[in-house]
Formats: C-alpha cells, sequence, structure tokens
C-alpha cells in the first residue's frame, strides 16, 4: 500500500476520535461548548487532509466511495458552521434543542457509514 493512503488511513481515524469527543461531549451535556467546537473544527481539518491523501494515494477523484465521503464530510463540514453560528448567536455553553442534537448525530452517523464502508473496502483489498 502506497505511504500516502497509510497516512491517510491514519489521519481518518484522527477525524473519527474528533467528531466522536466533538458529539459525544454534546449529546452528553446538551451544550454548545468549547469542547465541541474544537474538536469538530480538528475533525474536519483531519477529515479533509485525509481525503486528499486518499486522492492521491488512489489516483481516482470519483468513486462511489468517494461520492459517499464527500458527501458525509460536507455533513460533517455543515454541522461545524452551524455549531459556530450557534455559538456566536447564543453564547458558549448555550442549550442544545433536540433538534440540533438530531441533526448533528445525523451527520456523524452518516460519516460513520462512510469510515465504515472505507475501512471494509480496505481489508476486501
Amino acid at each position: 500500500m502506497k505511504p500516502i493512503l497509510i497516512a491517510g488511513i491514519s489521519i481518518v481515524n484522527l477525524a473519527l476520535i474528533s467528531y466522536s469527543i466533538a458529539i459525544f461531549s454534546q449529546n452528553r451535556k446538551k451544550l454548545m461548548s468549547r469542547i465541541v467546537l474544537t474538536f469538530l473544527t480538528i475533525g474536519v481539518i483531519t477529515d479533509i487532509s485525509a481525503t486528499i491523501c486518499m486522492i492521491i494515494g488512489s489516483g481516482h477523484i470519483i468513486t462511489l466511495h468517494g461520492v459517499i465521503g464527500y458527501s458525509s464530510l460536507t455533513g460533517m463540514l455543515a454541522d461545524t458552521v452551524i455549531s459556530y453560528r450557534h455559538a456566536r448567536r447564543n453564547g458558549l455553553n448555550s442549550a442544545l434543542s433536540s433538534r440540533f442534537n438530531l441533526g448533528s448525530h445525523l451527520a456523524y452517523f452518516y460519516w460513520v457509514i462512510a469510515y465504515i464502508t472505507g475501512a471494509m473496502i480496505v481489508m476486501m483489498h
């Protein structure tokens, strides 16, 4: 396996950890905290970095898994932007509605599905 792909796999694992910390913290406290924003941001940055590594390493921009991955990244990026907007409008440590939490959970769940499909593709090779 190409070193750039190995780097991408390692980096996407960091994205999984970061997103998980953010979403589980948000769910537990039902607040928009600095921890949530920090780990969402780290997750998006590492996710973008991993995606770039995987595109370079595979040599393919458009694949079925790529489309799933791009759309899940877009979902997490949107959740991060909406989270920052919420914090700006309502302040840090502001309460989150169940609808807000549901949206975040759906974006995260879809991202995890993309992560799992990618892991399954790697294991099949």
